[in-house]
């Protein structure tokens, strides 16, 4: 009989905690579509702050507030927007930008740590001179941390480069920050300092974060004038949205302390799947608290079949291919929890049984 559920899917599928609850039921709520809800305002303020820019909004989500941003940035229909071919906005977002916004990605190759070569960038900015002909080059997107090539961090003098590049072609800079206050916590570096070249972030508040629902984007006030009139005609206007927002609070002043030990506990996780034979884990590139790890040849099972022995010892974990495992690691995960699914996964793999409980 399973007696736990170590869920390990992604850092989406965190509960509020009691404290949020508590925050979230005393809320001091209005209607925020008319600007008057004041912890929507509190949170906002806050987030500016941390980020160094003059204003915020909160949306419903990440992928609106990746698509606001493009949007304001590319008014107009047939702009383009060079950004990484393994981005989060480019593989997972409903291709919104082009169905919705009418402006053309211009995809280019991510390496392997998230970043894209700056020669490479600067290459694919169109020619102004042959406007009649191409796309008007509008945008830069980079993603930090990097989450589909394992939490990959950007590194201040990276992002600095680009954002230079930006300028030099009078071009837009838009980071989708998702997960900006773990490469924060790995870099040892103020989230301010790490968007400091940028136009405008987004910021998810349900992922590391752990906070139930919703995103925050940041940028200057005349972006957040603009973004948050974009907001209502996507649908994303909300009205006592401080409920949402109170639990936000929470997060920040409870959970980035906790980034570390998150980020401790994949590592952990990462060296122990290495060990186990018949699987494979690039230690170093497990940055923060995202872990991939590969089923080799030969293996008497598939990812798709490990999953579904993992979820009957309560362990639930993502395929991202037939013989290749995602894990996400997040504050409601303990080190006991990772011990525990490390023997489970070695018994379901090899057949062997050890010490800490995976039969």
């Amino acid at each position: 009989m399973v007696t736990r559920t170590i869920d390990l899917r992604s850092d989406t599928v965190t509960k509020p905690t009691e404290t949020m609850r508590l925050a979230m039921a005393k809320a001091e709520v209005d209607d925020d579509v008319l600007v008057y809800d004041p912890t929507a305002r509190q949170l906002e303020i806050e987030m500016a702050r941390i980020t160094g820019k003059e204003a915020a909004l909160f949306v419903p989500s990440g992928t609106m507030g990746n698509l606001i941003s493009v949007l304001v940035h590319c008014e107009i229909r047939g702009s383009e927007v060079i950004l990484g071919d393994n981005s989060h906005i480019h593989i997972y977002e409903n291709g919104g930008i082009s169905t919705i916004g009418g402006v053309h990605p211009r995809p280019i190759k991510n390496n392997e740590d998230g970043t894209m070569d700056v020669g490479l960038i600067e290459a694919a900015i169109r020619n102004p001179d042959f406007e009649i002909c191409y796309p008007k080059t509008r945008l830069i997107c980079l993603e930090n941390s990097h989450a589909n090539t394992g939490g990959r961090c950007l590194s201040v003098e990276y992002t600095d480069q680009v954002g230079e590049l930006a300028k030099k072609h009078g071009l837009k800079l838009h980071i989708d920050g998702a997960r900006i206050f773990n490469a924060s916590a790995a870099l040892k570096v103020p989230v301010d300092r790490l968007v400091q070249a940028a136009d405008s972030v987004s910021v998810c508040l349900s992922k590391g974060l752990g906070a139930p629902v919703g995103s925050v984007i940041v940028g200057t006030e005349a972006f957040i004038n603009r973004a948050r009139i974009l907001r209502k005609t996507l649908g994303g206007g909300m009205r006592q949205v401080g409920v949402l927002c109170a639990a936000a609070l929470v997060a920040l002043q409870e959970n980035v302390p906790k980034l570390v030990t998150d980020h401790k506990n994949a590592k952990t996780l990462a060296e122990g799947l290495d060990k186990i034979e018949g699987l494979s884990v690039d230690i170093a590139s497990v940055e923060t608290n995202i872990v991939y790890f590969d089923i080799l040849k030969g293996s008497r099972i598939c990812a798709l079949k490990l999953g579904k022995i993992m979820e009957e010892h309560g362990i639930l974990l993502m395929p991202d291919s037939s013989s290749r495992v995602r894990i996400v690691i997040h504050h409601q995960v303990s080190a006991s929890d990772v011990q525990y699914t490390l023997s489970c996964i070695k018994q379901a793999i090899t057949g062997v049984t050890d010490e800490n409980g995976g039969t």
